[in-house]
């Protein structure tokens, strides 16, 4: 369970978040966190919120967005809303860490994915990318379906593989919500 304060770090992606608002905090009205992506880092995959925005404000550094087919560079004070239904993705190609902070709203169960992803990245289960084994993957993304999708695949065709798949992969033993293998919840990092 995240905290106010709660740091979180995903070393495959290069992407640090402390969480200053949770939506505990807020009665699910939304989620404040402040990110920092090293050079080179990346949000895992290009996806959509289909009930969810995202507003991204660059405090130093410079961020660089793919909101739909449009590129954006995001530098200081500057900031970018990304509306519900709305294919996104981000990155650092500059040579120093950006810095932005990300209101996610409503908050809906995006503190409980992103302790799964980066827990499952801290702890060497994901590849290059961030993304978990498919039968892993197919039930994380079932589990989060309704908050978070691939923006190319139809919906319907997600949909139905991640029910063939999910299965699966609680068959042989993966859960929507990892927990180590020392039985505690995922680590917030310090």
């Amino acid at each position: 369970m995240i905290n106010p304060g709660d740091t979180v770090v995903n070393p495959v992606t290069g992407e640090r978040l402390t969480f200053l608002e949770t939506s505990r905090q807020t009665d699910g009205e939304y989620c404040l966190i402040e990110a920092t992506v090293r050079p080179n880092g990346f949000v895992a995959a290009k996806h959509i919120h289909p009930y969810q925005s995202e507003r991204f404000e660059v405090v130093s550094g410079t961020l660089t967005m793919t909101v739909g087919r449009k590129k954006i560079e995001l530098g200081p004070g500057e900031s970018c809303t990304v509306e519900p239904g709305k294919a996104h993705k981000f990155e650092n190609k500059g040579d120093a860490d950006v810095r932005f902070t990300c209101e996610v709203r409503p908050a809906l169960s995006f503190e409980e994915l992103i302790e799964t992803m980066y827990g499952l990245a801290a702890d060497g289960k994901t590849n290059k990318k961030g993304m978990p084994n498919p039968l892993r993957l197919a039930v994380v993304a079932l589990y989060h379906f309704d908050h978070v999708r691939l923006p190319v695949v139809p919906q319907a065709l997600q949909r139905l593989a991640l029910s063939m798949g999910a299965p699966l992969g609680r068959l042989v033993g993966y859960d929507a919500v990892y927990v180590p293998a020392g039985g505690e919840a995922v680590p917030a990092a310090a």
